[in-house]
């Protein structure tokens, strides 16, 4: 079978499309025939070295995808939640990667049902970066109608999720986004669109009650100054060191981000009752991982890209 690694960390140039052993379902397993797996910013960071846990299990060769959607093709010993030809989408285990290829054998247990409405593209275009969404505004900040909330980066896929989520819920909306991508955030319920490389958040946005941070760094220290007292920060930025005591007024959050099929059927559950629409989709093929790569270092993609393992009729 297909899959897509990497030998040694390094530029796009260092993803190899190529043929690899195939699994095995062992017990607790089902092994999946993969039809589309997306490529997460995460990907980057893999490839370049900058989250080497992600490699501790084999090192190098490493094969690359957090998420995928596909159909079963094999359940091991004790599984009965699933049978063969089921359709499902899913994130695989913390820390482990490996989706972007033909095929993959995981815990039944981080296995959802497909929504019949949506294409293995779409599930997986709101997969892991929806987890992350839900964890964050859901769970973290426990968003509520009335509230006012400012979304750092959201044309990206936590932002696009997060902005759909809070105006589902009845909150007020704040993002920041660079000027062009100001018309998309705003399609997705944003009522206020803030270009992050000419304007100051800080003098635009009224006081909030929550804060969604992404990327940490100066941007979170100075989301402090637009909080109400007794306002809320949740970041997934890697560190809240900086700013955990400079306000004792306020509340730091920082989700942990588990695998479990319950946060995938919310997501499910949101996207099939239209609280939440999948992003716009650049499909590509698995062949084009360099390409594709590239596409989301120049900034110019808007949605996803989603490799499509088994191109869909």
């Amino acid at each position: 079978m297909k899959a897509i690694q990497i030998d040694r960390y390094g530029g796009p140039e260092e993803l190899h499309y190529r043929d690899v052993p195939e699994p095995k379902a062992a017990a607790g397993q089902i092994l999946i025939e993969v039809h589309a797996a997306s490529v997460n910013p995460g990907d980057i960071k893999v490839r370049k070295g900058l989250r080497p846990e992600f490699l501790q299990d084999g090192g190098f060769p490493h094969t690359m995808g957090r998420d995928f959607s596909g159909v079963v093709l094999e359940a091991g010993a004790g599984v009965s939640d699933f049978k063969i030809g089921d359709a499902v989408f899913g994130i695989l285990a913390h820390g482990k990667e490996g989706a972007q290829a033909e095929r993959i054998a995981i815990s039944a247990e981080l296995a959802t049902l497909k929504p019949v409405a949506l294409s293995h593209a779409e599930a997986v275009s709101v997969a892991l970066t929806g987890l992350t969404a839900l964890y964050a505004v859901e769970d973290s900040a426990a968003v509520k109608k009335g509230e006012t909330i400012l979304i750092h980066g959201g044309s990206g896929g936590i932002g696009t999720f997060a902005i759909q989520y809070c105006k589902s819920v009845g909150a007020k909306v704040y993002t920041t986004a660079s000027a062009r991508k100001h018309e998309y955030v705003k399609k997705l319920g944003a009522d206020v669109a803030i270009d992050y490389h000419t304007q100051d958040f800080t003098k635009l946005v009224p006081p909030c009650d929550i804060v969604i941070d992404m990327f940490g760094g100066d941007e979170q220290m100075r989301s402090l100054g637009v909080l109400k007292s007794g306002g809320r920060i949740v970041s997934i930025a890697p560190s809240v060191s900086a700013i955990q005591g400079v306000r004792a007024d306020i509340t730091v959050l920082r989700p942990m981000v588990a695998r479990d099929r319950k946060h995938v059927e919310r997501i499910a559950e949101l996207v099939a009752n239209g609280s939440v629409r999948p992003p716009p989709i650049t499909r590509m093929k698995m062949s084009e991982a360099r390409a594709a790569h590239e596409l989301m270092e120049s900034g110019k993609l808007q949605g996803k890209i989603v490799y499509e393992v088994k191109p869909e009729k």
